[in-house]
């Protein structure tokens, strides 16, 4: 296959719903491969803690500038489960159907919880030991960071 055919096959392909591409034929194999692989993630309680290789600089406000002081959150006791990865939180399948867990709901080691939409791959986030959700902490369709708390759980 010349390199023309190759570039018509690319656009093709990237112009559909198709994520992977593999022909193979006696004298040559070609694989096309869009995104990262489909993957379940599930997520501990407690995340890993990133610790940068070299301190911060101190941001100084300007003399003058009026200070801003956060008040502290009201905390809700339980573990959480946080988000595994940046993305957009959604708490159903689709606009308009239930939500894969209630306020209240036991739920099962393995039940999935919610999804995360990264770079157009769904990641299902799913229990990692039997729990009660006693708080969901995003909206449905809500931008999310790496380790943002999603449900706030009592392990049971």
């Amino acid at each position: 296959m010349d390199v023309k055919d190759l570039k018509v096959l690319i656009k093709m392909i990237t112009e559909t719903d198709i994520t992977e591409f593999e022909m193979d034929s006696s004298d040559e194999k070609i694989v096309i491969r869009r995104g990262a692989k489909t993957e379940y993630v599930t997520m501990a309680s407690a995340p890993a803690v990133y610790a940068p290789s070299q301190p911060a600089a101190a941001f100084t406000a300007p003399a003058g500038s009026p200070q801003v002081t956060a008040a502290p959150a009201a905390t809700e006791t339980g573990d959480t489960i946080n988000s595994p990865i940046v993305g957009t939180f959604y708490a159903a399948s689709e606009p308009g159907a239930a939500p894969y867990v209630l306020v209240g709901q036991v739920v099962e080691k393995g039940q999935m919880l919610c999804i995360v939409e990264a770079m157009k791959l769904m990641n299902e986030i799913e229990a990692e030991f039997r729990c009660k959700i006693i708080k969901v902490c995003k909206e449905n369709a809500q931008a999310v960071e790496y380790g943002d708390p999603l449900f706030i759980v009592e392990k049971l």
